[in-house]
């Protein structure tokens, strides 16, 4: 989310005209700070440098099975300043004056992401859980939720009780809010009229509509031409729909020569451009799994990732959930053969296809020649992003091209890979 905020702003905003310029905030536990995909992404948020991304880390130090200690006890603000990142630390999670100005010196640091860790105590109050590993995985229990609300000074007979205090304030944090909509749509109504191409051009990106003509260049591919390899076709037809999407942005984890996933007329994302549509992964399948997601919740953006058929395992969790939230992402899986030879059977796929098929919601296309593979390509941006999967309709896409194949058919060794046009 923190990447397409700041390559849409990028694009879009201009002197006195700000009109993409948000955070993203991120609330995470213990259990997120141990989890291999946290430290993907962390590690390249850190190297591109996203100042508008903060974590807030609530650092209890308890997990179902106990205490972290049981398994982990590295200093992980100490490892985010390795990956780059301003961090913070508060000492006690119910100071709310030192959390307000640990987030405020987070929100100064513009060149770099930041961690604020707050420690805390899991199920605070309870005269009997508070600290436990019970308070993580359990209810309370009508005893002890009576007990606690005793000694926090609450009502025990009272069931969601909010106190008027609290009505009251947020109340005026949401007319705070309301105020603050109505000055960004009035920013963005003189914006419409100081600039209207980009005004259009951004509010087309947000409704998720695709240009006029969007696949007048898509390729064809004749006999004559001589055999190509699919993942080449797929390159090529990318880089036509690149030419007329603008808000088509990707890449793949180190593979980018090999699945042929480079925008070829853009520039890389980096912290000195952040106008690049090619997104430099580096090996981070997870991350970059999860990294499409927000960018296809974000909006305004359309991601691509690519990877081996094989590596799809790494990413799988990300894959799920795309497919769970409907989100218009599409992936591209090359290398599917299992004949691929000195990378041994480390890089052969065999259960992966019919793994990626068994995911709801999923749509997996395996073309088998040039043309079908521009086929896919084209069902591909039309992809529905909240839909509901059925048999008319797409939510998230991928395809692993035949590698071995060309459009030339070779019928002993092909035949039973070929898919039919009718099964997209």
């Amino acid at each position: 989310m923190a990447i397409a905020e700041a390559h849409l702003a990028a694009l879009f905003n201009r002197p006195e005209f700000e009109v993409v310029d948000h955070r993203t905030w991120v609330l995470a536990s213990d259990g997120d700070l141990m989890e291999g995909v946290q430290a993907e992404a962390a590690s390249l948020a850190g190297h591109l440098r996203l100042g508008k991304l903060n974590v807030l880390y609530d650092d209890n130090r308890v997990t179902i099975d106990g205490p972290t200690e049981l398994a982990f006890s590295e200093d992980v603000g100490g490892r985010y300043r390795a990956y780059g990142w301003h961090t913070e630390r508060v000492e006690d999670g119910n100071d709310i004056e030192a959390i307000d100005a640990a987030l405020a010196r987070a929100e100064s640091r513009l060149d770099r992401p930041s961690l604020i860790i707050v420690r805390t105590r899991i199920g605070f109050g309870s005269p009997n859980k508070e600290g436990t590993a019970s308070a993580h995985g359990e209810p309370l229990g009508q005893e002890e939720l009576a007990r606690t609300k005793e000694r926090l000074g609450w009502p025990p007979e009272r069931f969601f009780h909010v106190p008027e205090e609290v009505r009251e304030r947020f109340g005026r944090v949401r007319e705070a809010g309301r105020r603050r909509e109505r000055a960004w749509r009035e920013l963005f109504d003189r914006y419409r009229a100081r600039h209207p191409e980009l005004a259009a051009e951004l509010e087309r990106r947000w409704a998720g509509e695709l240009p006029a003509d969007w696949d007048a260049e898509l390729p064809r591919f004749a006999t004559q031409e001589g055999p190509i390899a699919t993942r080449a076709a797929s390159g090529r037809t990318l880089n036509a729909i690149a030419r007329r999407v603008p808000e088509l942005l990707g890449g793949s984890a180190d593979l980018s020569p090999s699945n042929k996933t480079l925008i070829e007329d853009s520039t890389d994302f980096a912290p000195v451009d952040r106008t690049g549509r090619n997104l430099r992964f580096g090996v981070r399948e997870h991350a970059m799994g999860a990294i499409a997601n927000g960018l296809a919740l974000h909006g305004g953006v359309r991601p691509y990732v690519g990877t081996f058929l094989i590596f799809s395992d790494y990413m799988r969790p990300a894959v799920r959930l795309a497919a769970l939230m409907r989100q218009r992402v599409v992936y591209v899986y090359t290398h599917d053969s299992i004949a691929l030879g000195e990378d041994g059977p480390t890089h052969q796929p065999v259960e992966q296809l019919a793994s990626l098929r068994a995911i709801p919601g999923l749509t997996v296309v395996r073309p088998g020649d040039a043309n079908e593979t521009v086929r896919a390509w084209r069902a591909a941006p039309m992809c529905s992003p909240r839909a509901a999967p059925d048999r008319n309709g797409w939510t998230c896409c991928c395809w692993p091209p035949v590698r071995s194949c060309t459009w030339r058919w070779r019928p002993a060794s092909c035949s039973s890979r070929r898919v039919s046009s009718r099964a997209w």
